[in-house]
């Protein structure tokens, strides 16, 4: 079955489950029983939209009569929205979507897309001025999003309001350098063009415009962070304008861990990144995030923690350049596994990740020098040897030292 049958009939299915629940809901009627085909997020959602939202209404209601240029103006997501905005009406024009970009309390402070993507979007007014918080809209994307403080998407007759059942939503919030939400970054289309890798893309473009948040300094601030070179394939240090950062163990963890992942850890997710089950005090856990935030000045934000000094990172780079296909790239800067010593289990996660996707590339390329390259560094593996020997030519000096690595490895 093709994809776009299997999205009719999803679409089907759903209109049926609303046409079920929404009717009893608004007079307080008994629920009827759940098919599963319902998430549970989205029907509480309706119970609580009911009271505030006909979901036979045909567009958003207006903020402030639909001015909203100096919300736009003063709003701390325009400078990195301005920056990325060729980039957001690329996606949404190539891809036939219309990205919105909202406030805290949800109303639509900026819009991109193709000019019949957006025509069908004015109509809900899916556009500046609109209000899409829960309150005034219903079950939606945004609204999720808004209430979560989590990426979220939305199919069809999941939304409340009939007028949307034409849509699919994909949402994610970004999130402040202190971990407030900000606002959140939309890509809507019609539901037969629903592609669960449109996510992803709002991701990325969320975690892009929360890096630039955090590289930016506060309002009145002179002095830009200084950035920080990290070291953490086969050792680890930190170093800040050629001088090294007394950073012990843990506190190399935890800069490690943040450098990987821009997004940021809520603090019962990092604690489990580097102490698993054991137990550890909380005074003890944030005194590890008080001593990493003194020795980068204050570069690691609160209650969400993320950097907010630029660090570069070896591993990180290896990453990107695999992300790309780049495999000498990664191959030269892998100089060994994540923290060697480390036990952390998000420590050992990235390690594993980091040494399987790199063996992964060079077995997938087709130049002898990588596998030669990584041999040195795997000695006893003979998948990687074998390799070697079939890419090389038999006139090729080289297979004497593929072919020794092996026959060690097989001894051995």
């Amino acid at each position: 079955m093709s994809q776009r049958s299997d999205l009719r009939r999803r679409r089907a299915t759903l209109e049926s489950e609303w046409s079920r629940w929404v009717p009893r809901m608004r007079t307080a009627g008994p629920k009827p029983s759940g098919s599963g085909t319902l998430r549970h997020d989205v029907t509480e959602s309706w119970e609580r939209s009911l009271s505030s939202v006909d979901p036979a209404r045909d567009s958003a209601p207006v903020a402030d009569g639909g001015a909203v240029h100096q919300r736009w103006s003063g709003s701390p997501l325009r400078r990195p929205v301005d920056d990325l905005a060729d980039e957001l009406r690329s996606i949404a024009e190539d891809a036939g979507f219309v990205t919105a970009v909202t406030d805290a309390s949800g109303t639509i402070l900026w819009t991109c897309g193709g000019r019949t993507m957006r025509r069908r979007a004015e109509r809900v007014n899916f556009a500046p001025g609109g209000r899409w918080d829960e309150p005034a809209m219903g079950t939606n994307a945004l609204s999720l999003a808004l209430r979560t403080g989590r990426p979220s998407s939305v199919f069809s007759a999941e939304h409340l309001v009939a007028a949307l059942h034409g849509w699919v939503c994909y949402c994610a919030p970004v999130h402040g350098p202190d971990g407030e939400v900000l606002g959140v970054l939309d890509m809507s289309t019609t539901w037969d063009r629903s592609n669960p890798l449109a996510m992803s893309t709002v991701r990325s473009l969320v975690a892009t415009i929360e890096a630039q948040l955090r590289a930016e300094p506060p309002p009145g601030t002179l002095r830009s962070p200084k950035p920080v070179r990290l070291t953490c394939l086969g050792a680890g240090q930190a170093v800040r304008e050629d001088v090294p950062l007394p950073l012990p163990p843990r506190q190399l963890e935890i800069l490690t861990l943040l450098a990987l992942d821009p997004d940021g850890f809520s603090p019962d997710r990092l604690r489990e990144a580097l102490y698993g089950d054991r137990t550890v005090t909380a005074s003890t856990f944030k005194a590890e995030i008080s001593h990493l935030r003194r020795a980068l000045d204050g570069g690691v934000t609160t209650r969400r923690y993320a950097l907010t000094t630029p660090v570069s990172c070896d591993a990180a780079e290896v990453l990107c350049a695999l992300e790309r296909g780049d495999a000498e790239t990664a191959l030269r800067l892998y100089r060994g596994p994540l923290l060697p010593r480390s036990a952390a289990p998000g420590i050992e996660a990235w390690r594993t990740h980091l040494e399987v996707a790199v063996r992964q590339a060079v077995l997938a390329s087709t130049r002898p020098e990588h596998a030669l390259r990584y041999g040195e560094r795997a000695p006893y593996d003979t998948e990687v040897h074998e390799h070697a020997l079939r890419l090389l030519d038999q006139r090729d000096t080289r297979r004497a030292i593929a072919v020794g690595r092996l026959a060690a490895a097989l001894r051995d």
